[in-house]
């Protein structure tokens, strides 16, 4: 059976969509929603990203790689490549919403995906690696 396409597992991108779609479905609507009552685009995100970021954390470690080890090191390596994800979004919003003027709902809405693809690559092989 074929388990593999190039350097990835398919069943690990797949565990990663259903995490990560789940989860991101859920902040989308909270970020529409906070965003319809006036909170500025990136202070949205910002709100939204942070709580992803605590339920990813479990999501990705425990479903998605079956990280069993130590939780220190992948831990600090999962907030930095965060850090990263965020920034990438923050950069997103800021380019396409405040300089060019479009809608912030459809920007939000691509910049999830960039900031996903960017995130597998990095939990898989840099936080939870073997």
């Amino acid at each position: 059976m074929i388990n593999r396409i190039g350097i990835f597992s398919i069943n690990q991108l797949i565990r990663y969509g259903v995490v990560g779609l789940g989860i991101n479905l859920l902040l989308y609507l909270a970020y529409l929603l906070i965003s319809y009552f006036g909170l500025e685009p990136k202070k949205s995100m910002s709100l939204v990203y942070f709580v992803g970021v605590v339920i990813g954390f479990y999501g990705h470690r425990k479903w998605t790689f079956a990280n069993k080890g130590f939780v220190g090191q992948p831990l600090l390596r999962f907030l930095f490549a965060h850090v990263i994800g965020y920034s990438i979004n923050f950069f997103i919003l800021s380019v396409f919403v405040d300089y060019y003027g479009y809608p912030n709902q459809l920007i939000q809405g691509m910049a999830i995906f960039v900031v996903a693809g960017i995130l597998f690559v990095l939990f898989k092989y840099w936080v939870f690696s073997k």
